[in-house]
This record gives structure tokens, sequence and C-alpha cells, in this order.
């Protein structure tokens, strides 16, 4: 349970985050932004997989920060829909930790990333290191951001 204290900035946090993390999942669901459906598609998708109410209108203004409020059971649909824990909408820890795992599914699509990991499975660890050396290396030539390693 949060504090008395801190419980009167937990829903304006969740407000001022919830178009970020929408967009989050929608864009893990459909990197492509050339083949995601608009929001009345998507909407649509949402009702039929969950049963959950929710239009087309009410999930662009959600998702372009123009719609503020939001109900518990709307995140609960939303939820649903991507597979994400309800947390995921109002807890950073989770969001950070659902985050990482969204771009771990995202770059494993890419046929190239999977491959490069599959054959670097069994590898010793020194090799593993001179690979990430290279990777990161090649990253930063080609002036792409750093990414954190994960200790799971």
């Amino acid at each position: 349970m949060t504090s008395s204290a801190s419980a009167p900035d937990q829903p304006g946090r969740l407000v001022r985050k919830i178009d970020v993390r929408l967009n989050e999942l929608i864009t893990a669901l459909y990197p492509d932004e050339r083949k995601r459906p608009g929001y009345s598609k998507l909407a649509k998708e949402i009702r039929e997989a969950t049963g959950g109410a929710i239009s087309g209108t009410y999930l662009w203004e959600l998702a372009t920060g123009k719609k503020r409020n939001v109900t518990l059971d709307q995140l609960d649909v939303l939820a649903e829909y991507f597979g994400v824990p309800l947390e995921y909408f109002f807890n950073d820890d989770v969001a950070e930790r659902v985050s990482a795992q969204l771009k771990l599914a995202v770059a494993l699509r890419d046929t190239k990333v999977r491959n490069l990991a599959l054959r670097a499975d069994g590898l010793s660890a020194e090799s593993l290191d001179a690979l990430l050396t290279m990777v990161n290396q090649a990253r930063r030539l080609q002036n792409l951001a750093p990414i954190q390693d994960c200790d799971e």
C-alpha cells in the first residue's frame, strides 16, 4: 500500500504515462507502422479478444494523451489484450521489466538477431564477451544508443 502522503501523486503519474505505455504496447505488437491497424480496427480487435468495451476514438485519445480519465476496467481490458500485468500501467518497476521484455521480443522477431543468438549459445564466457564487444562497437559506429545489459 502507498502512504497517504504519496497517494495524491499516483493518479497524475498514471495519467502522464498512459499514452507512452500504450504506444509502447502498440509498437511492440505492430512494429511496422505501415502494417499497424488504425485505432478503430485495433479497438475492434481488443473488443473481440477480451469482450471489453473500448472505442477507436477513446483508444486514440488515450494513445495521444488527449484523454486523461481511464478506469481500472479499461486498463484491465488493455492489459489482457496486450498480455501485460495490470500493474504495467501504474507501477514503474513493473513497466521497466515489461519494457525490457518487449524490447527483447521485438528484437527476436528479426531473423538475423535470432540466428546470432542461437549461434552464440554454447560459446565460452570469453567468446561471448568478445561478441558483445564487437556488437557494442558496431552500435557505436552506426550511432545507435547503447543497450543496457540484463542481469536475469
